[in-house]
């Protein structure tokens, strides 16, 4: 690999951490502060509506395959509905998401290798 691909890929590496980390230390500040003044501490309205205005956001963009086809399109459905069925029997967010999306690996591997011709 080229010398500029690794500097990009630091780059991303370095800002996505940043983005997740500084909101982190802000709000741990901000309730060491307020544990110190014996007061109590409550998070933001802005973060409260922002925060989940993003997770929608991520959501969206994620459900629109990159290349419309119809195995990418059968994937998807399948791969949501894992998730949100697995997310209602345990109201957690790690294994929803593992299984939603080894789910979608799964039937696009499937149905994609359906439609591949083999040669003979």
């Amino acid at each position: 690999m080229q010398i500029d691909i690794w500097i990009a890929i630091v780059v991303a590496a370095i800002g996505t951490y940043a983005l997740r980390v500084g909101p982190l230390l802000w709000t741990q500040r901000h309730f060491n502060k307020h544990k110190a003044n014996n007061t109590e501490a409550r998070l933001p309205l802005w973060l409260s509506v922002l925060g989940p205005l993003m997770i929608a956001a991520m959501l969206g963009t994620s459900l629109i395959p990159k290349t419309p086809s119809t195995a990418s399109w059968i994937a998807t459905v399948i791969g949501t509905v894992v998730t949100v069925f697995i997310w209602r029997k345990t109201k957690s967010l790690g294994l929803p998401v593992f299984c939603g999306v080894l789910s979608f690996g799964i039937v696009f591997g499937l149905v994609l290798g359906a439609d591949v011709k083999l040669p003979g």
